[in-house]
């Protein structure tokens, strides 16, 4: 039985509410206040001029440690007096806190602040984030396009195994990513297609432009997952659940851009607009 546009709309709207709960979280992306790539050696972190990553704020410490990269690993130091934690409040003084080849990294957190290591291919650098920032304490909605459910359009996958896609981010690095192929539908019965990603799990993940990009919404296009097709190859594209990348909201993220194939022509008048502070 089809849905009713009260339950859709209700659907949408409990969407809406975890989108915005998951952004002002603690890993969210609204407190993300600075992005430093690591030289190899000694890294001084602090609120001084002089330090390789200085960060101006009056609760920062002048000197709060060191950063060490060293080949596949950043050691972490802190310095005397200064009190830095992971996981259940574990004091941290002089460890390993990344491995290139480790799926299980920790979050540092030193009062406010929280601070974990990133990798961009062969980039290494510091994600830094104040959880009391006024970007997280301000924050109230995204501007969004009214709820339509003919946005919520059936897709069929065009399967392509094997198969991956060269996705480029806004560091200009580019690097294959895995593809299931293409997504097919139509709009007002012109076909497009959009490729899509497979992270893992029972989702695809797409990267796509569209006609308002730049104009209604974010210049750079937006995001949006969907359900795996089921095994006759069919799924449906919400794109009233689309929504802008971490890029729209801070200019410390790493955000991949949409491949040329996934700029559509049309206008996708659903989703999140562009964020306005």
């Amino acid at each position: 039985m089809a849905q009713s546009n009260d339950a859709y709309s209700a659907e949408i709207n409990k969407w809406v509410e975890g989108r915005y709960k998951d952004l002002k979280a603690e890993d969210g992306w609204l407190n993300l206040a600075g992005l430093f790539w690591l030289h190899p050696g000694e890294n001084s972190f602090g609120n001084n001029a002089v330090a390789a990553i200085a960060v101006t704020h009056p609760n920062m410490p002048l000197n709060a440690g060191t950063f060490i990269l060293k080949g596949k690993e950043v050691v972490w130091k802190s310095a005397k007096g200064v009190l830095v934690t992971k996981n259940q409040n574990t004091p941290v003084v002089n460890e390993v806190i990344f491995h290139s080849d480790s799926t299980k990294n920790p979050t540092l957190r030193m009062g406010q602040f929280l601070f974990s290591v990133i990798k961009r291919e062969d980039k290494v650098g510091i994600r830094f984030r104040d959880t009391k920032s006024n970007t997280v304490t301000s924050f109230k909605n995204i501007e969004r396009f009214p709820t339509d459910i003919t946005w919520n359009i059936p897709a069929t996958l065009e399967a392509s195994l094997g198969k991956t896609i060269e996705i480029t981010n806004v560091l200009g690095q580019t690097a294959p990513q895995p593809s299931p192929g293409k997504l097919v539908f139509t709009i007002n019965g012109v076909t497009y297609k959009l490729a899509a990603i497979d992270e893992g799990g029972d989702e695809l993940f797409i990267i796509f432009g569209d006609a308002t990009s730049g104009n209604e919404t974010y210049p750079a296009g937006r995001f949006m997952y969907i359900k795996k097709p089921d095994a006759n190859g069919k799924t449906f594209l919400d794109f009233n659940k689309a929504f802008n990348p971490p890029c729209a909201f801070t200019d410390f993220a790493t955000c991949p851009l949409p491949p040329a194939q996934n700029r559509l022509s049309v206008s996708i008048t659903a989703g999140e607009k562009t964020f306005h502070q």
